[in-house]
């Protein structure tokens, strides 16, 4: 599919037809109305969903609202998020603020409250300001737009301890005419998802029935979302959802479907890249392409001993190749391998040759220099080749830094 590929200048979900937006400013942490922190996403017409969600026991008031919007509608209408606050093991009232959220931006969106998913993003066990929010989602509503703008304030309604928006688009050309698939994200510090502190919203306006949806979302997450790490903590929050208008009146099938399924891949790929890039005082973001598994699951506890790993992740950060440590976490993954048939390898890009650093048991110091070189970069790869069966799996994960453990000490 050569011809798919992200547009280099992303107005998020602007981008698609048929979707309103807009962000505002309501002072949700109590600090101030220096930033955008309620954001508010319309569909002009009922609109397909799918969604997944954090595994996490203590899953915030709006997942479960969030999750009943699903099981009850074939189709909905908006998406009502707000940043500085996770109205998370907020208890009864928790689940009420939630629904005063989702009835507020139905009455703004003209729609019945349960069209409505709610989200909520930020600091955890303390209630909803509720009078200055709906304020906030008031405002939102009183000027949704798809300009440039609108995606912007949109975008950066959802953040908190980012520093950057995060956006993505794709356009498909199909048989039958084009269609967008775009998306918005926010993350940076609680970031394990098993669908982070991670919001990720996306939009099209392809005709795709729910289980297409449902099905393309899932696949979609899988190998990005749930293939990341910044600091292996599954936040309570964790949302991605998916909506599907209609606007563009075509209806993929055959090839076209799949060229749509990898549409969705690509644009939660590019935001997951872009929420382990913006990891919290983060300077390294390391991909982990471990091979030769005996199972997919293998693969993948593999490539997460190593990616969370304090002490790799340390060595990353000190631009020290420490392969020895790469090797401990995954001896003890619980995995089935034979340690004398393990390969691993340093290379700039998972594009780029690698350059052997231990093989047939033994390390291969000759290398070291070139080793060191490619550690220092801001981005490389580590293959690890556990030489057992023939299963894969690939990981994003970043350093850990003095810097993280200062803005993480306290709130």
């Amino acid at each position: 599919m050569p011809d798919l590929r992200l547009q280099p200048r992303s107005r998020g979900i602007a981008d698609v037809p048929g979707f309103r937006l807009n962000g505002a400013a309501c002072d949700v942490r109590g600090k101030g109305y220096d930033r955008l922190d309620v954001a508010l996403i319309v569909s002009d017409s009922p609109a397909a969903a799918a969604g997944v969600f954090t595994r996490n026991a203590f899953a915030a008031p709006p997942v479960a609202l969030c999750r009943e919007v699903l099981a009850g509608r074939a189709r909905v209408r908006a998406v009502v998020a707000n940043s500085g606050n996770a109205n998370a093991c907020t208890g009864a009232r928790g689940y009420e603020d939630a629904c005063r959220m989702q009835a507020l931006a139905a009455e703004t969106a003209g729609c019945e409250p349960d069209e409505v998913f709610v989200c909520s993003t930020g600091r955890i066990g303390e209630p909803l300001p509720m009078d200055r929010l709906a304020r906030g989602i008031a405002l939102a509503g009183a000027e949704l737009g798809s300009t440039a703008a609108h995606g912007e304030r949109a975008a950066d309604a959802i953040l908190t301890s980012d520093t950057r928006r995060k956006v993505a688009t794709v356009r498909v050309k199909t048989t039958a005419g084009t269609i967008t698939v775009a998306g918005i994200a926010k993350g940076a510090g609680m970031i394990e998802p098993g669908m982070a502190t991670m919001l990720a919203f996306l939009a099209t306006d392809a005709v795709v029935a729910p289980g297409v949806l449902r099905k393309a979302m899932g696949d979609a997450v899988d190998t990005t979302f749930n293939a990341i790490t910044v600091d292996g903590d599954m936040s309570t929050n964790d949302t991605v959802l998916l909506l599907a208008n209609g606007a563009s009146g075509v209806r993929p099938s055959g090839g076209d479907l799949a060229r749509f399924r990898e549409a969705v891949r690509l644009v939660c790929d590019a935001l997951a890249e872009k929420i382990v890039g913006d990891g919290e005082k983060i300077t390294k973001v390391v991909e982990l392409l471990v091979s030769g598994a005996a199972s997919r699951a293998d693969a993948e506890a593999v490539a997460r001993a190593v990616g969370n790993s304090l002490l790799v992740k340390s060595s990353w950060y000190g631009n020290d190749p420490n392969w020895g440590r790469v090797l401990d976490a995954a001896g003890y993954a619980r995995a089935t391998f034979d340690p004398a048939r393990v390969t691993l390898a340093y290379a700039d890009s998972a594009e780029h040759k690698p350059v052997p650093v231990f093989a047939d048991g033994v390390a291969e110091p000759r290398n070291k220099p070139r080793w060191k070189k490619i550690v220092a970069r801001p981005r490389f790869t580590i293959r690890l080749g556990l030489g057992a069966g023939r299963q894969t799996y690939r990981l994003l994960a970043s350093d850990l830094t003095e810097g993280y453990v200062n803005f993480n000490k306290s709130e």
